[in-house]
């Protein structure tokens, strides 16, 4: 399990320090520019997503940033708010070239020039609270989610710190299980966000993650037999009694804000397309398990990972 994790699975160690030496650069010279800038728009920038918390596949996309803006300066007319970010990019980077900063339909995508790497800029509309709360605006409904990049980052690392290595591991390991199946139905659903909260949720109750056959096997039995039916929900930063009662298919808390499901974009096809997956996957790894040679064996995992599988 661990050569194929290594060898398709995991992004290297020394590629992910490049990417995130390059990203704080960037924090690096905007923190610079608020010095001699101090009511700049800007407020901070943080790395965010899989490359902070160490859940990154090999095969990484884009980059996820956070960027901090003052409230009070962001138009209004969300219309024009990508255009705005970009001039303050470029107002805060001079030596971006125009092609570095491209504005996509609901994103804004930064370049680096020497690498390629790509930076999708999460705008973060921001009140000045101490937490770096703020206010992620929703692509799909322009509706506002509070937020805490910080707060996030901490409560994975929490969870690392108690399971070492093998949380983010299993996570990396479902994520590319999740990769294979939309190679199998490009409709299938199961963001990296909710499988982070599902394997933490489930650490935290007692489930040992240092086997990962058996801890895989483990966590789609749960979602074979709860169904979500379970609402899955943490008490670090607040009372879950706070959570509404709510009828979405499937209820996975935002474990800084309890009035955000991050799952209720989801339908009940969504739903019930992971829970056959799950089945499936759980069948398949307890097959594996038994089998008696390693052909067979490896059969079985293929149908987990997908034929690249190599043990």
């Amino acid at each position: 399990m661990m050569h194929f994790a290594d060898d398709k699975v995991n992004l290297k160690r020394e590629d992910a320090k490049e990417y995130r030496e390059q990203v704080n650069r960037l924090r690096d010279r905007l923190e610079q520019y608020l010095k001699e800038h101090p009511d700049f728009s800007l407020r901070k920038m943080l790395l965010s997503g899989s490359l902070a918390k160490g859940t990154a596949l090999k095969s990484i996309g884009d980059i996820d940033v956070a960027v901090y803006i003052s409230i009070v300066d962001a138009p209004a007319d969300m219309g024009k708010f990508l255009s705005w970010l970009a001039a303050r990019l470029r107002e805060a980077f001079p030596n971006f070239k125009p092609e570095q900063v491209v504005e996509n339909p609901s994103t804004l995508t930064v370049s680096f020039t020497g690498t390629g790497l790509r930076v999708d800029v999460v705008p973060i509309l921001y009140e000045g609270d101490p937490d770096w709360k703020g206010y992620l605006v929703s692509k799909h409904t322009g509706e506002r989610v509070l937020t805490s990049i910080p707060m996030h980052l901490e409560f994975i690392r929490r969870r690392k710190t108690a399971n070492e290595n093998h949380l983010a591991q299993i996570v990396r390991l479902l994520k590319y299980w999740t990769r294979y199946q939309k190679t199998q139905n490009p409709d299938f659903r199961f963001k990296s966000f909710m499988i982070e909260l599902l394997v933490a949720y489930l650490a935290d109750r007692g489930l040992k993650l240092d086997d990962y056959p058996e801890a895989l096997a483990e966590i789609f039995a749960y979602i074979a037999t709860d169904a979500f039916r379970s609402e899955i929900v943490f008490k670090d930063h607040y009372n879950p009694a706070l959570c509404a009662e709510c009828s979405d298919p499937i209820r996975i808390w935002d474990p800084v804000n309890h009035k955000n499901n991050t799952a209720r974009q989801y339908t009940s096809a969504q739903k019930d397309a992971i829970i056959d997956a799950a089945l499936e996957a759980g069948d398949a790894i307890d097959t594996a398990l038994r089998a008696p040679t390693k052909a067979d064996t490896l059969r079985h995992w293929r149908r987990v990972f997908g034929p690249t599988f190599d043990a």
